[in-house]
């Protein structure tokens, strides 16, 4: 069996973590030694993530972080590398290939693959976006969650054209939803962090409830923003806290709200077509990839809160077509996004790595 070890931060199972709680299972079966490298700082939400690979059977270490910089994390990592001799070295987010990449070098690790997740504001700095390039160079394959990332890390950070394989997200179907309900409830749900863009949506809802008085939002996360959305909310919304799981909620709404201003896949957009409900998103992104506009649901423009406004109240007013839509999406997750469809994107680029 080829050997491929993954290596990423964790503080908790977000997105990427759940991208890999998915594949790397898969790939076990498949035949590949996937196994897990996980850099933390001590967070309940790595312990979590470690809980979870070992329920799934995936091998997994750990490797503690005094702080970011920490030269004696790197020199442990380079030894585990050493014994654990892997193939492939996949790394994922921003500490894993500044750990990783340099490390799989320097343990000779034949070949190395980086994941690149998500939007994020600091890559916007020169210096960092100069180092992200270098770092690149030490992998012989990058992939990107979505083709809306690879055009922002292009124009952000300026990779080459053509530099990302892209691998979307992928996820289980559960049983068939249930149906929505018959009022109209919108539910949202991420980090309470500015790229989420809440604010955006708290607007948008106060504009749409002006002319659907009976519409109401449920808004599930936890984060900094948490107090700062909690005053501005109207009427009608309810601030929940951390929801786990997430797919009761999703079915208590007419319409799941996803109003990022960057947004690397869309993991909540996806995880709402699974459960038969229509998406209103910015057209940002990974989002274009997942919602077909007019077929599974609307897209409008980031940070627009009077187009917001407007596409919910289109759905809020004809419950009928946001069924359609929402059944809809489900087929196109079932198509196109499910979770061995992530992994045959992901073994295809070992395939062609390994001779």
């Amino acid at each position: 069996m080829t050997r491929v070890l993954h290596l990423q931060k964790v503080s908790g199972i977000s997105g990427s973590e759940a991208h890999l709680l998915s594949v790397l299972p898969l790939l076990r079966r498949r035949g590949w030694d996937a196994r897990m490298l996980v850099l933390h700082e001590g967070e309940p939400g790595a312990r979590a993530f470690l809980d979870a690979l070992a329920e799934r059977q995936v091998p997994a270490l750990d490797l503690r972080l005094r702080r970011d910089a920490d030269p004696l994390a790197f020199a442990r990592l380079v030894a585990a590398l050493r014994r654990e001799r892997p193939a492939i070295l996949h790394t994922h987010l921003l500490h894993g290939d500044v750990y990783g990449l340099p490390a799989g070098v320097l343990a000779r690790v034949p070949v190395r693959v980086s994941t690149k997740h998500g939007f994020n504001e600091f890559r916007e700095h020169r210096a960092i976006a100069a180092a992200d390039r270098a770092l690149g160079r030490l992998a012989q394959r990058q992939i990107a969650i979505s083709a809306g990332l690879a055009r922002y890390l292009e124009q952000t950070e300026g990779f080459a054209p053509g530099t990302f394989t892209v691998v979307h997200y992928g996820m289980r179907a559960g049983p068939e939803p249930p149906p929505s309900p018959d009022e109209p409830r919108l539910v949202a749900l991420g980090r309470l962090i500015p790229i989420k863009g809440f604010d955006v949506l708290l607007r948008a809802f106060a504009l749409a409830r002006a002319e659907v008085p009976a519409l109401t939002l449920e808004l599930a996360g936890e984060g900094p923003l948490a107090a700062e959305l909690r005053g501005a909310a109207p009427d009608g919304v309810s601030l929940l806290g951390r929801v786990s799981p997430v797919g009761p909620l999703l079915e208590r709404a007419a319409v799941v709200v996803v109003p990022s201003r960057g947004e690397g896949f869309g993991m909540v957009a996806l995880e709402a077509m699974e459960r038969g409900r229509p998406v209103v998103a910015s057209s940002v992104g990974g989002l274009p990839e997942l919602v077909a506009p007019g077929e599974t649901g609307l897209l409008v423009p980031p940070g627009d809160a009077d187009a917001l406004a407007r596409a919910i109240v289109e759905l809020a007013r004809d419950p009928a077509r946001a069924r359609a839509l929402g059944a809809a999406g489900r087929l196109r997750m079932l198509e196109l996004f499910g979770e061995e469809a992530a992994a045959d994107g992901v073994e295809a680029v070992y395939r062609e790595l390994v001779p």
